[in-house]
């Protein structure tokens, strides 16, 4: 069975180079993903409270007969939960809902400037649950490299990993030096471009990655299909990538991008697509109040 290249995290923690991610996966087909993902060799799954799939997600670690400690597993815990006490109180609704007794990675899913004291809090909390042995490694998601800055000012541990919106389209080059510098792994969200297409304010809407020329000639020149080459690109560049689906040949395919390479000059080509506009939410936009339920 084909492995995961592993990348190294800042506190020698192995996180494998792709994943499953959750987002917007119904509850009901949730756990038969993830069953079906682990099957195939992934060994990574990336939930969060948020996504209101946690106990899916459980369950098809346990229907897949896969031995927990080969699974690495990712939840993030929600604005509405910030703060000391409320942080510790999610983490443990977390962990029951997906029936483990620990967590591998334990991100805050979004940053809250607005709300400075109940973020920086929140991930102090976290701090605790890494120091108390309850989670393997601890980050972020959606933190620009200023608000990156302004948490780690108040706070004790660099976040291992930091979770953004990057793809073809928005390759966050700034970002990536900065992680580099800090020893964080990037990691992408969306990192087929999907979000390009479905969010409503999106600047490239109706755009797709997997449409572009360069995409769909290389993937030709490798019989491998635009997804795969796009999959491989994240690779090249030692990202990692969650992508979505609870189709069993989707799932399948997104997981066979092991078996070739890219040129540096194919990478570059599709680097070219960047176009530096965001897709998804604002980091300095979001807040409790206007982000704040689930």
């Amino acid at each position: 069975m084909t492995s995961t290249p592993l990348l190294k995290l800042n506190n020698g923690v192995e996180m494998p180079a792709l994943g499953l991610g959750v987002y917007q996966s119904p509850p009901e087909e949730t756990a038969a993903a993830v069953d079906t993902a682990l099957r195939d060799g992934y060994r990574l799954i990336d939930t969060a409270a948020a996504y209101r799939n946690e106990k899916e997600v459980g369950e098809g670690i346990v229907r897949s007969g896969v031995d927990r400690g080969e699974v690495f597993v990712t939840t993030k815990l929600w604005l509405s939960d910030y703060g000391y006490d409320s942080a510790l109180r999610a983490f443990d609704t977390s962990l029951a809902n997906l029936g483990l007794d620990y967590l591998d990675l334990y991100l805050l899913h979004q940053p809250a400037p607005a709300s400075a004291d109940a973020w920086t809090a929140a991930y102090k909390a976290v701090e605790k649950l890494l120091a108390d042995g309850r989670v393997r490694a601890i980050g972020v998601s959606n933190h620009t490299p200023e608000l990156l800055r302004t948490l780690m000012e108040h706070t004790g541990v660099v976040p291992a990993v930091n979770q953004v919106e990057l793809h073809p389209y928005f390759i966050q080059r700034e970002l990536r030096e900065t992680h580099d510098r800090l020893g964080i792994v990037t990691q992408a969200w969306s990192p087929l471009g999907g979000i390009t297409r479905y969010w409503t304010h999106a600047p490239n809407g109706g755009r797709s990655v997997l449409e572009e020329p360069v995409v769909v000639e290389t993937a030709a020149k490798y019989g491998k299909t635009a997804a795969q080459v796009v999959l491989r690109w994240h690779i090249e560049h030692g990202l990692c990538a969650i992508p979505k689906s609870v189709k069993p040949h989707r799932i399948a395919e997104n997981f066979d991008v092991f078996d070739f390479t890219l040129t540096p000059d194919e990478v570059a080509s599709i680097d070219a697509l960047d176009t530096g506009l965001r897709s998804g939410p604002v980091p300095d936009d979001i807040g409790v109040d206007t982000f704040g339920r689930r």
